[in-house]
């Protein structure tokens, strides 16, 4: 799981995965190679691949997309989340146990309830 994912290294001027995908990287220490390999990437282009998901000119499919979040060790959702907010709290809900989503979700309900 990453540390923190910081956006102090990312252009925002990006598409939203890519700087997702970029910052979710930068904060695992992980080359755009190793990213790629780690996500089933052929070694040969995986370094390619992924600066070109990184960059914006390509994105991924939706099986890519999942192999890159497993690989990074975050939440599939966390790439799309368009608030940053619900991105940290996407980040933070995979983060936890059954136990702990179950009781973060409980939390949920019971704010959203309160007028």
């Amino acid at each position: 799981m990453p540390r923190g994912i910081s956006r102090s290294e990312v252009d925002p001027d990006l598409p939203l995965f890519a700087r997702r995908l970029k910052a979710a990287r930068l904060s695992s220490g992980l080359s755009q190679e190793r990213l790629g390999v780690a996500a089933g990437v052929d070694e040969f282009s995986a370094s390619a691949r992924i600066n070109q998901y990184e960059r914006g000119k390509h994105t991924p499919d939706v099986l890519t997309a999942a192999h890159l979040a497993k690989a990074l060790g975050v939440p599939l959702a966390y790439f799309w989340a368009v608030e940053e907010d619900l991105a940290k709290l996407v980040l933070r809900y995979g983060q936890l146990n059954a136990k702990g989503r179950k009781a973060l979700l409980a939390t949920a309900d019971e704010l959203s309830q309160q007028k």
